[in-house]
Protein backbone atom coordinates (compact mmCIF):
# COMPACT_ATOMS: atom_id res chain seq x y z
CA UNK A 1 0.00 0.00 0.00
CA UNK A 2 1.48 3.36 -1.00
CA UNK A 3 1.88 6.18 1.49
CA UNK A 4 -1.07 8.21 0.17
CA UNK A 5 -3.48 5.25 0.35
CA UNK A 6 -2.18 4.30 3.79
CA UNK A 7 -2.78 7.85 5.05
CA UNK A 8 -6.26 7.88 3.52
CA UNK A 9 -7.09 4.52 5.10
CA UNK A 10 -5.90 5.80 8.48
CA UNK A 11 -8.06 8.92 8.21
CA UNK A 12 -11.09 6.86 7.20
CA UNK A 13 -10.69 4.42 10.11
CA UNK A 14 -10.14 7.34 12.51
CA UNK A 15 -13.54 8.73 11.45
CA UNK A 16 -15.13 5.32 12.02
CA UNK A 17 -13.74 5.00 15.54
CA UNK A 18 -14.52 8.64 16.33
CA UNK A 19 -18.19 8.16 15.44
CA UNK A 20 -18.31 4.86 17.30
CA UNK A 21 -17.00 6.63 20.41
CA UNK A 22 -19.49 9.48 19.94
CA UNK A 23 -22.27 6.89 19.79
CA UNK A 24 -21.07 5.15 22.94
CA UNK A 25 -20.74 8.45 24.80
CA UNK A 26 -24.24 9.53 23.76
CA UNK A 27 -25.72 6.16 24.77
CA UNK A 28 -23.81 6.05 28.05
CA UNK A 29 -24.75 9.62 28.93
CA UNK A 30 -28.39 9.05 28.03
CA UNK A 31 -28.48 5.81 30.03
CA UNK A 32 -27.02 7.39 33.16
CA UNK A 33 -29.17 10.52 32.87
CA UNK A 34 -32.25 8.32 32.56
CA UNK A 35 -31.21 6.30 35.61
CA UNK A 36 -30.45 9.45 37.64
CA UNK A 37 -33.73 11.19 36.77
CA UNK A 38 -36.73 9.40 38.33
CA UNK A 39 -39.29 11.04 36.05
CA UNK A 40 -37.41 9.91 32.92
CA UNK A 41 -36.88 6.44 34.42
CA UNK A 42 -40.60 6.13 35.08
CA UNK A 43 -41.40 7.19 31.52
CA UNK A 44 -38.90 4.74 30.00
CA UNK A 45 -40.20 1.75 31.94
CA UNK A 46 -43.79 2.72 31.35
CA UNK A 47 -43.18 2.66 27.59
CA UNK A 48 -40.21 0.25 27.52
CA UNK A 49 -41.67 -2.09 24.88
CA UNK A 50 -42.54 0.88 22.64
CA UNK A 51 -39.02 2.31 23.01
CA UNK A 52 -37.51 -1.08 22.11
CA UNK A 53 -39.72 -1.12 19.02
CA UNK A 54 -38.61 2.40 18.07
CA UNK A 55 -34.97 1.36 18.54
CA UNK A 56 -35.49 -1.62 16.26
CA UNK A 57 -37.28 0.48 13.62
CA UNK A 58 -34.54 3.12 13.64
CA UNK A 59 -31.69 0.64 13.21
CA UNK A 60 -33.53 -1.31 10.50
CA UNK A 61 -34.40 1.91 8.65
CA UNK A 62 -30.85 3.15 9.07
CA UNK A 63 -29.50 -0.06 7.54
CA UNK A 64 -32.09 -0.23 4.76
CA UNK A 65 -31.37 3.35 3.66
CA UNK A 66 -27.62 2.80 3.48
CA UNK A 67 -27.40 3.57 -0.23
CA UNK A 68 -29.96 6.39 -0.28
CA UNK A 69 -29.22 8.74 2.63
CA UNK A 70 -26.71 11.58 2.61
CA UNK A 71 -23.76 11.58 5.04
CA UNK A 72 -25.52 14.27 7.11
CA UNK A 73 -28.71 12.21 7.38
CA UNK A 74 -26.64 9.14 8.27
CA UNK A 75 -25.06 11.09 11.13
CA UNK A 76 -28.47 12.25 12.35
CA UNK A 77 -29.92 8.73 12.27
CA UNK A 78 -26.86 7.40 14.12
CA UNK A 79 -27.25 10.02 16.85
CA UNK A 80 -30.97 9.28 17.17
CA UNK A 81 -30.26 5.57 17.43
CA UNK A 82 -27.59 6.18 20.07
CA UNK A 83 -30.04 8.21 22.19
CA UNK A 84 -32.84 5.63 21.92
CA UNK A 85 -30.37 2.84 22.65
CA UNK A 86 -29.21 4.76 25.72
CA UNK A 87 -32.79 4.82 27.05
CA UNK A 88 -33.01 1.03 26.94
CA UNK A 89 -29.48 0.61 28.32
CA UNK A 90 -30.41 2.61 31.44
CA UNK A 91 -31.63 -0.62 33.03
CA UNK A 92 -28.05 -1.80 33.58
CA UNK A 93 -27.55 0.90 36.24
CA UNK A 94 -30.55 -0.44 38.11
CA UNK A 95 -29.63 -4.12 37.81
CA UNK A 96 -25.83 -4.02 38.25
CA UNK A 97 -23.37 -2.34 40.61
CA UNK A 98 -21.65 0.70 39.10
CA UNK A 99 -18.13 -0.63 39.79
CA UNK A 100 -19.01 -3.92 38.15
CA UNK A 101 -20.29 -2.12 35.06
CA UNK A 102 -16.99 -0.23 34.79
CA UNK A 103 -14.84 -3.37 35.09
CA UNK A 104 -16.90 -5.29 32.53
CA UNK A 105 -16.81 -2.29 30.18
CA UNK A 106 -13.00 -2.28 30.32
CA UNK A 107 -12.89 -6.05 29.74
CA UNK A 108 -15.21 -5.66 26.74
CA UNK A 109 -13.04 -2.82 25.39
CA UNK A 110 -9.90 -4.97 25.69
CA UNK A 111 -11.48 -7.94 23.92
CA UNK A 112 -12.96 -5.68 21.25
CA UNK A 113 -9.60 -3.96 20.75
CA UNK A 114 -7.68 -7.22 20.34
CA UNK A 115 -10.11 -8.59 17.76
CA UNK A 116 -10.14 -5.22 16.02
CA UNK A 117 -6.36 -5.29 15.70
CA UNK A 118 -6.57 -8.78 14.24
CA UNK A 119 -9.19 -7.68 11.72
CA UNK A 120 -7.07 -4.72 10.63
CA UNK A 121 -3.74 -6.52 10.42
CA UNK A 122 -4.60 -9.99 9.11
CA UNK A 123 -3.71 -10.76 5.50
CA UNK A 124 -6.56 -13.28 5.29
CA UNK A 125 -9.84 -12.53 3.53
CA UNK A 126 -12.54 -12.87 6.21
CA UNK A 127 -15.53 -12.44 3.87
CA UNK A 128 -16.56 -16.13 3.96
CA UNK A 129 -15.99 -16.17 7.72
CA UNK A 130 -18.45 -13.29 8.04
CA UNK A 131 -21.22 -15.22 6.29
CA UNK A 132 -20.84 -18.08 8.79
CA UNK A 133 -21.04 -15.60 11.69
CA UNK A 134 -24.23 -14.03 10.32
CA UNK A 135 -25.93 -17.44 10.17
CA UNK A 136 -24.65 -18.21 13.68
CA UNK A 137 -26.05 -14.88 14.88
CA UNK A 138 -29.48 -15.68 13.42
CA UNK A 139 -29.39 -19.06 15.18
CA UNK A 140 -28.46 -17.50 18.53
CA UNK A 141 -31.24 -14.91 18.20
CA UNK A 142 -33.74 -17.74 17.69
CA UNK A 143 -32.36 -19.56 20.73
CA UNK A 144 -32.57 -16.38 22.78
CA UNK A 145 -36.25 -15.99 21.89
CA UNK A 146 -36.88 -19.62 22.89
CA UNK A 147 -35.13 -19.07 26.21
CA UNK A 148 -37.45 -16.15 27.00
CA UNK A 149 -40.15 -18.77 27.45
CA UNK A 150 -37.95 -21.62 28.77
CA UNK A 151 -36.01 -19.49 31.29
CA UNK A 152 -33.14 -22.01 31.59
CA UNK A 153 -30.10 -20.53 33.36
CA UNK A 154 -27.60 -23.01 31.85
CA UNK A 155 -29.00 -22.32 28.39
CA UNK A 156 -28.67 -18.59 29.08
CA UNK A 157 -24.97 -19.01 29.95
CA UNK A 158 -24.43 -20.96 26.73
CA UNK A 159 -26.18 -18.24 24.70
CA UNK A 160 -24.08 -15.50 26.33
CA UNK A 161 -20.78 -17.31 25.69
CA UNK A 162 -21.63 -18.08 22.06
CA UNK A 163 -22.90 -14.52 21.53
CA UNK A 164 -19.61 -13.08 22.81
CA UNK A 165 -17.65 -15.32 20.43
CA UNK A 166 -19.90 -14.36 17.51
CA UNK A 167 -19.61 -10.62 18.12
CA UNK A 168 -15.85 -10.84 18.65
CA UNK A 169 -15.67 -12.57 15.28
CA UNK A 170 -17.93 -9.93 13.74
CA UNK A 171 -15.64 -7.22 15.14
CA UNK A 172 -12.68 -8.68 13.24
CA UNK A 173 -14.82 -9.19 10.13
CA UNK A 174 -16.30 -5.67 10.18
CA UNK A 175 -12.91 -4.02 10.47
CA UNK A 176 -11.45 -6.27 7.78
CA UNK A 177 -14.43 -5.36 5.59
CA UNK A 178 -13.92 -1.63 6.24
CA UNK A 179 -10.51 -1.86 4.59
CA UNK A 180 -12.18 -3.28 1.47
CA UNK A 181 -14.85 -0.56 1.59
CA UNK A 182 -12.16 2.13 1.72
CA UNK A 183 -10.39 0.66 -1.30
CA UNK A 184 -13.69 0.54 -3.23
CA UNK A 185 -14.71 4.16 -2.46
CA UNK A 186 -11.20 5.57 -2.20
CA UNK A 187 -11.84 8.38 -4.67
CA UNK A 188 -15.40 9.18 -3.49
CA UNK A 189 -15.24 11.39 -0.41
CA UNK A 190 -19.02 11.53 0.10
CA UNK A 191 -19.39 7.75 0.07
CA UNK A 192 -16.42 7.38 2.42
CA UNK A 193 -17.99 9.83 4.88
CA UNK A 194 -21.22 7.84 4.80
CA UNK A 195 -19.37 4.52 5.05
CA UNK A 196 -17.60 5.82 8.17
CA UNK A 197 -20.98 6.31 9.91
CA UNK A 198 -22.26 2.89 8.91
CA UNK A 199 -18.97 1.33 9.93
CA UNK A 200 -19.29 3.06 13.29
CA UNK A 201 -22.81 1.61 13.69
CA UNK A 202 -21.57 -1.92 12.96
CA UNK A 203 -18.73 -1.60 15.48
CA UNK A 204 -21.04 0.06 18.03
CA UNK A 205 -23.41 -2.92 17.83
CA UNK A 206 -20.52 -5.38 18.09
CA UNK A 207 -19.15 -3.68 21.19
CA UNK A 208 -22.51 -3.21 22.93
CA UNK A 209 -23.39 -6.87 22.46
CA UNK A 210 -20.01 -8.04 23.75
CA UNK A 211 -20.40 -5.74 26.76
CA UNK A 212 -23.99 -6.75 27.58
CA UNK A 213 -23.28 -10.47 27.34
CA UNK A 214 -20.17 -10.14 29.52
CA UNK A 215 -22.24 -8.15 32.00
CA UNK A 216 -24.88 -10.87 32.01
CA UNK A 217 -22.20 -13.44 32.81
CA UNK A 218 -19.94 -11.58 35.25
CA UNK A 219 -21.74 -8.44 36.41
CA UNK A 220 -22.42 -8.10 40.14
CA UNK A 221 -26.10 -7.39 40.66
CA UNK A 222 -27.54 -4.92 43.13
CA UNK A 223 -29.24 -6.54 46.11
Amino acid sequence: MNLSRERGMSNFLSKVFLWMMIGLLISGGTAYLTYATPSITKFVYQFYTLILLVELIVVISFTALRRKVSPSMAKLLFIIYSIVSGLTLSSIFIVYKLGSIGIVFLAAALMFGLMGIYGLTTKNDLSSFGKILIFALIAIIIMSVINIFVQNSEFNIFICVVSILIFLGLTAWDLNNLKAIYRYYESNEEELNKAAIYGALDLYLDFINIFLNLLNLFGKRND
